[in-house]
């Protein structure tokens, strides 16, 4: 690609050498770098790429992005500076993979907890009625019924836009993603066309990285801010701050809602651990998903797919052939009577969420054993919260090891623990940093009609420790329990 063509996405503040030149490749990583490449310095959060502009003195690199000059110019190469670095890498990916979001109707879900959920059965959704379509989510990337593992609810751009030009060279027309905080923050989604956006709920989440929660609420308003007006801004108005966050949206506001009036109105008119039967607009549908939770998730993708222009009766056909989404809300049975629930739930609401909703079904039948965890290197203020609201809806409650990075497991559970602040939340209470071990109890204690719920890791087949990855997959061991009974 000529560079000048490239830089048509972009307003550079000052060029320094020739734009009439072929360029071979972009990258952010100065390690990709090689000749004629074109490399954008962003500040991170953690490095950032202005320090590793020495390291491509002999790469003979065509152009580099920055913010600022560097005291030393490498001869021949052409300097571009832009007002932030992050932004351009944006709209510069998406020029260089040919804009590939324009070519596809894009809706990006965020929120604190649904977006996975939501955005996998749009896609779905999408399938069902015969589009070829993508998906880009936590749990994995499809390029139409091809996966590619995934690590980061929203990739880089460079990746982002890569996927999504993949999904328009497969004839795919539709497309749903994951938008996550760090990724509006940090300007990810920078240079991409959303058909329409859905907000889902906000609760305490990822205060590690944002400080607060008012900086975690305007980072996800903020995409919202930059939707176009030709898109459609689908919002949860049952959630406190669901108004507030389309309040400045150019793009088409539109509601969703199970207590309300709104565009959209769910209704949950008999429920069961496997299924419930749901009104969408006052058109009864049976479906296989469970819980309050789930059905604002259903709402949600009933009212996008209305605003996508799919006809209402086939859309209440195809909701009940939707299926829930691999680790949110995955029930397994066992021959002597024991439900088991695993669950991603890794936030105090999302717990409350689930446990509510097992709590309703079970009623006063059975009993509620939760194996729970929280994350190492992540907030530590929403230990305690989880573990006390965990306790209070849960006849027992173990305490284990989830991700602990590179903390103590010992002592991510000690934070937890100190969240159980009467004697009867500390007696219905075991800690075990085993996790497989804490499983194997909670299955051991439950009897015919009882639940164990195994919360906080869902659909992920590993353990992180010490910067290592190990195969942990609590489906698997679930079973296994289940197979010793």
């Amino acid at each position: 690609m000529k560079l000048d063509h490239l830089l048509k996405a972009i307003k550079p503040l000052q060029i320094v050498g020739t734009t009439d030149r072929e360029v071979t490749s972009l990258v952010c990583d100065s390690r990709q770098a090689t000749e004629s490449s074109v490399f954008v310095a962003v500040r991170g959060v953690n490095v950032d790429g202005h320090s590793y502009i020495p390291t491509l003195a002999d790469r003979n690199v065509g152009a580099i992005v920055v913010e600022t000059l560097p005291a030393e110019l490498f001869d021949g190469v052409t300097y571009v500076v832009v007002e932030n670095s992050a932004i351009a890498l944006g709209f510069l990916a998406s020029q260089w993979y040919d804009n590939p979001s324009s070519k596809l109707k894009l809706v990006g879900v965020t929120g604190t907890n649904g977006k996975t959920t939501t955005a996998t059965l749009i896609y779905e959704m999408a399938r069902h009625l015969g589009y070829k379509a993508g998906l880009l989510s936590t749990v994995c990337n499809y390029i139409e019924t091809r996966p590619i593992p995934t690590n980061q609810t929203t990739p880089d751009p460079l990746t982002l836009n890569r996927l999504l030009h993949e999904m328009v060279e497969e004839g795919c027309t539709y497309a749903s993603m994951e938008v996550s905080s760090h990724s509006t923050d940090q300007h990810r989604i920078a240079g991409l066309t959303f058909a329409g956006g859905i907000f889902s709920n906000l609760t305490r989440d990822h205060l590690d990285y944002h400080k607060t929660f008012d900086a975690y609420l305007k980072a996800k308003q903020s995409f919202f801010d930059g939707l176009p007006k030709e898109a459609f801004a689908l919002t949860n108005i049952d959630d406190k701050v669901g108004e507030i966050m389309t309040q400045n949206t150019k793009a088409r506001r539109c509601t969703y809602s199970l207590r309300s009036m709104a565009d959209f109105n769910g209704r949950i008119i008999e429920s069961h651990l496997d299924g419930t039967l749901m009104s969408f607009n006052n058109n009864e549908v049976n479906v296989l998903f469970t819980g309050r939770f789930n059905a604002y998730n259903l709402t949600a993708v009933f009212g996008a797919s209305i605003l996508l222009g799919w006809p209402l009766e086939t859309v209440l056909e195809k909701m009940s052939l939707l299926v829930p989404v691999a680790g949110r809300f995955q029930t397994f049975h066992s021959p002597t009577g024991v439900t088991a629930i695993v669950d991603y739930a890794h936030t105090p609401d999302a717990l409350i969420n689930v446990l509510d909703t097992i709590r309703e079904v079970v009623g006063t039948k059975g009993h509620i054993i939760t194996v729970v965890g929280a994350g190492g290197n992540r907030d530590k203020g929403k230990r305690p919260i989880m573990a006390r609201e965990a306790a209070q809806r849960s006849d027992r409650l173990i305490l284990t090891s989830d991700n602990p990075r590179f903390e103590e497991p010992a002592d991510i559970l000690a934070g937890m623990r100190s969240g159980l602040d009467t004697p009867d939340l500390l007696r219905k209470t075991i800690l075990n940093v085993d996790r497989r071990e804490a499983i194997r109890t909670a299955v051991s204690l439950a009897g015919p009609g009882d639940v164990v719920l195994v919360a906080g890791k869902g659909h992920e087949d590993y353990q992180e420790i010490r910067g290592v990855k190990h195969h942990f997959d609590d489906r698997e061991i679930v079973r296994d329990a289940f197979a010793e009974l």
